[in-house]
């Protein structure tokens, strides 16, 4: 669809950021209708009567709103919440340090990470249907009473009922399978329509096919899920029958794991482009062969007439759960490891302690164990009746999950507390740097402007406290990888009471009691995600505080989890580039203004452009993450050569507007409150404009409130945005005439 107007406009086209505003809010108009796009993702104008159709700054307006591509739907928006593990080890991989010459580890170090989830995932499932049902429920009368849907298998052979309840995790695997698979066609149609010659590696979002990748993933994953189902049942076969045909079973489902990993250690083979059939064969065919060994494995163990052990729990799998814990903690110890080796030694150089991925990684895993640990621990609570939890954490399901409650409820604990402490600490410091800015803001305020100056003081104090979540989240990182290393105590058949008593002098009641209590806190977290996903999608303000990070997480294609929530950008970018390619061509130019991650939109995309679209293209960004949070979480992606590039596409026709009350936006090149003038030489130092916010502390005359505290809140409507519009314009080429029409 062709815009209303005649060629040869200035047309500013509006980028929101995570709140997810409807087009009139974006415009500022009540009355707008789509021009291009659909209800996911479209573009917006004025309507042809609407007596505001045009800007203050005499500009033709324009929206793109993006806000449902994330989430859209409530059913997406809780899948977003169970895949959350998936999705922070998928980020971890963008993370990785700037080094070429550690991408490539990073990258297989990251994918198997991504895999030990996958692993982790069946087991968690196997443990409740497989060992908790099916071997312990199953042959306890006290459990089957009252319980006709269980009792039917009550009285059947040990393997048949094994073999039966496995199909619960192949349904479970068959269901995550299947939804991985329908969002990847999503975007396919949505393709820039000339790649710009980038140099850098921002300027490639959205411009990878990624489907190739993912399904490849996609097999992988899916191969060693079902051969993690079978090496399960496998192991409890094998502690009673070590038969030739058990043996070889097992020998053939290690093959198939041992070749998920080969494949995943080799990014320049899997990474290759769409097109190379052999390479898609031959996850396709493992993943064949997984399935069909999971048919015969099902089969070889309900049909197996040899006599099963007598143990209180399946036999093999607190082994195998241990075991993954100790891959997974060698793993994150390996990354950490190749992260500090290659970080950059100059000063400031070196984003997150050069441990960005590592904290993210053993983010997503540790929220993926107390997952895992939550959901085994309910059904065994459900499943004992009246059994007091503390005495289910000591005779109910396998000691590795006890460590790894005990490990993230101890890795919580101890970051709230020292964040508890860095807010008291750094109070002061805070305060004093706000009043600073305060003092030099308003010089000469009334006596009555007191208490208002204090709230203003208070809100740059508390934005100033983003720089602090730095240290706290390595903090976090390190511990939450340390806890998944205590785990591996459980294969030694140590209970966390047990051994702190012994060695601490802990009363062992306390510890359980604190184990217990962690399980609940596990739990209370996990209802916070679904209660906080439902009000995210349903509430503007709540979505616009938690929406960075969910917004930030699915930003990036999936590169190492193929079950991680789709990637966005793989639309909006190549659409927002097919857009203004297309006013550009037909005679108008454009002036981008982006807010918040709106900004993160539009710096990719200019990066796309071909140049003759660049030339008739300006580039405005409010409340920008791009350096703030961006250069330090991805500094592969963005960088200081990245920014400047962005400003030559746009030569250097780009504003940055910001704020010290902003806990999440800020200057992009130059903190300096006022921009350089013209004569350093450098025009990236005339980018950044530091906005006074408020405006002013006295009530002015006509109002009863003094002028609101933005943030991190859109001010299209203000003077600095104003301003900045009007100078672009006149950069471009137009000016505003008497009627407000750009001539």
């Amino acid at each position: 669809m062709s815009g209303p107007n005649d060629s040869g406009d200035v047309v500013e086209l509006r980028v929101h950021g995570v709140s997810g505003a409807s087009a009139a809010q974006v415009l500022g108009l009540q009355q707008t209708g789509q021009v291009a796009g659909d209800r996911s993702g479209g573009f917006y104008r004025p309507r042809h009567r609407c007596t505001d159709a045009t800007g203050a700054d005499g500009v033709t307006l324009e929206a793109y709103r993006w806000g449902d591509l994330p989430s859209g739907t409530v059913a997406r928006t809780l899948a977003v919440v169970f895949l959350l593990p998936f999705m922070l080890v998928n980020v971890a991989i963008w993370m990785r340090p700037a080094n070429p010459g550690s991408e490539a580890t990073v990258k297989s170090l990251c994918r198997v990470l991504a895999l030990t989830l996958t692993v982790l995932y069946v087991l968690a499932i196997a443990g409740v249907a497989v060992d908790l049902v099916g071997w312990r429920c199953l042959a306890s009368s006290d459990c089957l009473t009252g319980r006709s849907w269980l009792s039917w298998l009550g009285g059947r052979p040990v393997g048949l009922r094994l073999g039966v309840l496995a199909l619960v995790p192949a349904a479970a695997i068959g269901l995550i399978w299947r939804v991985s698979c329908r969002p990847g066609r999503t975007f396919e149609a949505f393709r820039a329509p000339d790649q710009g010659s980038s140099a850098s590696r921002l300027g490639t979002v959205g411009q990878w096919d990624a489907e190739p990748l993912v399904g490849r993933l996609r097999a992988i994953h899916v191969a060693a899920a079902f051969a993690t189902l079978d090496l399960v049942l496998l192991l409890a076969r094998g502690a009673g029958d070590v038969s030739a045909a058990t043996i070889a079973l097992t020998a053939l489902t290690g093959l198939i794991l041992t070749g998920c990993v080969g494949l995943l250690c080799t990014p320049p083979l899997i990474d290759r482009a769409a097109g190379d059939q052999r390479l898609d064969r031959v996850t396709r065919t493992l993943r064949t062969t997984a399935i069909t060994l999971t048919v015969v494995v099902v089969a070889y163990v309900s049909g197996s007439s040899e006599p099963w052990p007598q143990e209180h729990g399946l036999p093999g799998y607190d082994t195998t759960l241990a075991g993954l814990f100790v891959a997974q903690t060698t793993l994150l110890a390996a990354l950490g490891v190749v992260l500090l080796w290659h970080r950059r030694r100059e000063r400031d150089a070196t984003p997150l302690f050069g441990l960005g991925a590592l904290v993210v990684a053993a983010t997503g895993i540790s929220l993926a164990v107390a997952y895992s640990a939550e959901l085994v621990y309910r059904v065994a609570d459900f499943l004992d009746r009246d059994v007091q939890t503390g005495d289910g954490i000591a005779s109910g399901p396998p000691r590795a999950y006890t460590w790894a409650i005990y490990g993230f409820f101890r890795a919580l604990l101890i970051t709230v507390v020292v964040a508890g402490l860095v807010v008291l600490i750094s109070r002061r410091s805070r305060r004093r740097a706000a009043a600073a800015i305060v003092a030099r803001d308003f010089p000469d305020p009334p006596a009555e402007a007191g208490p208002r100056l204090r709230q203003v003081r208070d809100a740059i104090a508390r934005a100033r406290f983003t720089e602090k979540l730095v240290p706290l989240a390595v903090l976090y990182g390190c511990l939450t990888g340390l806890g998944t290393a205590t785990t591996t105590v459980g294969l030694l058949g140590q209970f966390p009471s047990d051994l702190l008593e012994r060695n601490v002098r802990l009363p062992a009641d306390a510890v359980t009691f604190g184990i217990a209590f962690g399980s609940w806190v596990i739990a209370a977290i996990i209802l916070g995600l679904i209660v906080g996903g439902i009000f995210a999608y349903r509430t503007e303000p709540y979505r616009r505080h938690i929406g960075v990070l969910w917004d930030l997480g699915t930003f990036w294609p999936r590169a190492a989890h193929p079950f991680a929530p789709p990637c966005y950008s793989e639309r909006a970018v190549p659409e927002l580039a097919r857009r203004i390619t297309y006013l550009v061509e037909r005679g108008d130019a454009v002036l981008l203004t982006g807010h918040s991650h709106g900004s993160v939109l539009l710096a990719a995309t200019v990066l796309q452009l071909p140049p003759q679209v660049g030339d008739r293209v300006a580039l405005l960004t409010h409340g920008s993450p791009l350096r703030r949070l961006y250069a330090r979480l991805f500094p592969a992606y963005v960088n200081d050569a990245a920014l400047r590039e962005i400003g030559r596409r746009v030569d250097w026709r780009w504003v940055n507007l910001w704020r010290d009350t902003d806990p999440i936006g800020g200057w992009v090149f130059s903190p300096h409150p006022a921009p350089a003038p013209a004569t350093t030489g450098d025009p990236a130092a005339a980018v950044d404009r530091r906005q006074r916010d408020p405006c002013d502390v006295v009530t002015p005359p006509g109002d009863s409130v003094a002028p609101p505290i933005h943030g991190h809140w859109q001010s299209e409507s203000d003077g600095p945005f104003t301003e900045a519009v009007r100078e672009l314009v006149r950069r471009l080429g137009g000016r505003a005439g008497p009627s407000g029409t750009p001539r």
